[in-house]
C-alpha cells in the first residue's frame, strides 16, 4: 500500500486566505461571526448570525468562458485549488492532465440560487431564469466538475456530497485512491457558499443561534450555555500524492496522511450516536497502525449544538480519555458545512507544524453532560504532536475521522 503526502494546501475563510493571516486573528481571539441585518426580511428565520467572507474576488481574472458553470462555491473551490497546485508545484506540471491526477471534492448543495428557475417553472408554469447553466451550478457536485473543467483533468472523479462530512470524506478517498494506486495525486477538498436557506435548515430544528445582538458571543461548542450553530462558507484544497513521486520530484511535504475511516449510525437523522461515532474514530487509528496514545491533539466537530457536542465529547473520551488535548475550529469560522472538514484539515495539519492549538473561542463552562476531556481554552497552547486526528460528523449519522503525520 502506497503512502501519500499532502504537498499543496490552500483555502477560502471568513478570516483570510492563507495560513499566516489566519492565524494572526485567531491569535488575537477574533473572529469571523457577523450579525446579518439583511436577513430580517425573512420571517420565521430566528437566526441573525452568519460568518460570510468580507470580500472574494479571487475568481475575477478568469475568463467569462471558464466561469459561466460557476456559482461562489464553484469559483472559491475552483480558486482554492488553483492556489493549492501552485502550492504543491503542480499548476503547470503535465501530470495534471495526465489521466493520473483525479478529484474528489464534495458540498452540501451546489449555489442555491439557481433553484428559483426551477421552483418558478413548478409554481408558475414557466421560468425567466433557466438557462443551460442553471443545473451545473447547482447540482451538489458542481465543484468536484468545475475543477476538473477548469484544469482539464481526466482521471477519477469523486464528487462527495454527506453534508458536513463532505470536505472530510473527499480527503478520505482521495488516500485510497492514491493508496490503491488508482490515481498518483489527487485534488481533494470541499466548499460551500453561504445562503440564508442554509440557516433555514438548522433554524427548524431550533438548532442555530439567536444572539443576535451579540455575535462575537457564538457559536459557544461544548459550553454550558450554548444555544446552537452559525452558518459559515469558504472553502480548502488539499493536494495528495504519492509519497514516494513527491520525495523525487523534492516536493514540500506538509504532512503525510496516514488515517482514514468513515460509518453511518444506521439510527436517525439528526440525532448523533456516540457509539457509532467511536467505532468511526477506533477505525482511524487502526487505519493509521497507531495506538490512541499516538495522537497528539483532536480537532473536534464542535458544533455547539446540544446532543452533537455531547455525543462527540463521550465517543472521543471513550477513545483517548481525558487528557488528549481537543478543541474546535468552528467557533472562529462558524459551521461551513462542506467545506469544514476541508479547511478544519488544513489548520490542523498548520497548528501541528507550528506546535500550537488555538482555544475554542467562547468555551468558558463546560457543559457537565460532556465528557471530561482536556479542552483547549482561554489562551492559545503551545503543543509539540506528531499526529493530529480531525473529526467530523454530519446529517444522516455520517462519522468521518482523518489522521495526519508531521512530516
Amino acid at each position: 500500500m502506497r503512502r501519500v503526502a499532502i504537498t499543496g494546501m490552500a483555502g477560502v475563510t471568513a478570516l483570510g486566505e492563507d495560513w499566516s493571516t489566519i492565524q494572526q486573528h485567531m491569535a488575537r481571539g477574533e473572529t469571523a461571526i457577523r450579525a446579518m441585518p439583511d436577513w430580517d426580511r425573512y420571517v420565521g428565520i430566528n437566526t441573525r448570525l452568519a460568518a460570510p467572507l468580507p470580500s472574494f474576488t479571487g475568481s475575477d481574472h478568469y475568463p467569462r468562458k471558464k466561469t459561466r458553470t460557476m456559482g461562489a462555491v464553484a469559483r472559491m473551490s475552483v480558486y482554492a485549488t488553483e492556489r493549492a497546485l501552485q502550492d504543491a508545484g503542480l499548476l503547470n506540471d503535465p501530470v495534471v492532465r495526465s489521466g493520473r491526477t483525479g478529484i474528489a471534492y464534495g458540498s452540501s448543495f451546489g449555489s442555491p440560487a439557481p433553484v428559483i428557475g426551477f421552483a418558478e417553472l413548478m409554481t408558475q408554469g414557466h421560468s425567466r431564469t433557466l438557462n443551460a447553466t442553471t443545473y451545473i451550478q447547482l447540482m451538489s457536485h458542481t465543484s468536484a466538475v468545475n475543477i476538473g473543467l477548469f484544469f482539464e483533468i481526466t482521471g477519477r472523479i469523486i464528487p462527495t456530497s454527506s453534508a458536513c462530512t463532505s470536505g472530510s470524506q473527499a480527503i478520505g478517498y482521495a488516500m485510497e485512491a492514491i493508496r490503491s494506486g488508482k490515481a498518483d495525486v489527487m485534488v481533494a477538498g470541499g466548499g460551500e457558499e453561504l445562503d440564508v436557506t442554509q440557516a433555514a435548515v438548522f433554524d427548524t430544528l431550533f438548532a442555530t443561534s439567536t444572539r443576535n445582538d451579540q455575535p462575537h458571543t457564538s457559536p459557544r461548542p461544548y459550553d454550558r450555555d450554548r444555544d446552537g450553530l452559525v452558518i459559515g462558507e469558504g472553502a480548502a484544497t488539499l493536494i495528495l500524492e504519492d509519497y514516494d513521486r513527491a520525495v523525487a520530484r523534492g516536493a514540500r511535504i506538509y504532512a503525510e496522511a496516514v488515517g482514514f475511516a468513515t460509518n453511518s449510525d444506521g439510527n436517525h437523522v439528526t440525532q448523533p450516536q456516540a457509539s457509532t461515532m467511536e467505532i468511526a474514530l477506533r477505525m482511524a487509528l487502526e487505519d493509521a497502525g497507531l495506538q490512541p496514545d499516538d495522537i497528539g491533539a483532536v480537532n473536534g466537530h464542535g458544533t455547539a449544538t446540544e446532543w452533537g457536542d455531547i455525543a462527540e465529547t463521550k465517543a472521543t473520551f471513550s477513545v483517548f480519555g481525558g487528557d488528549t488535548p481537543m478543541h474546535s475550529l468552528k467557533s472562529y469560522f462558524g459551521h461551513t458545512l462542506g467545506a469544514c472538514g476541508a479547511i478544519e484539515a488544513w489548520l490542523a495539519i498548520e497548528m501541528m507544524r507550528d506546535g500550537v492549538l488555538y482555544p475554542t473561542m467562547n468555551l468558558v463552562n463546560v457543559d457537565s453532560r460532556c465528557a471530561p476531556l482536556d479542552y483547549v481554552m482561554g489562551e492559545p497552547r503551545r503543543h509539540l504532536h506528531n499526529h493530529v486526528m480531525s473529526n467530523n460528523f454530519a446529517f444522516g449519522g455520517i462519522n468521518t475521522s482523518l489522521i495526519f503525520r508531521a512530516t
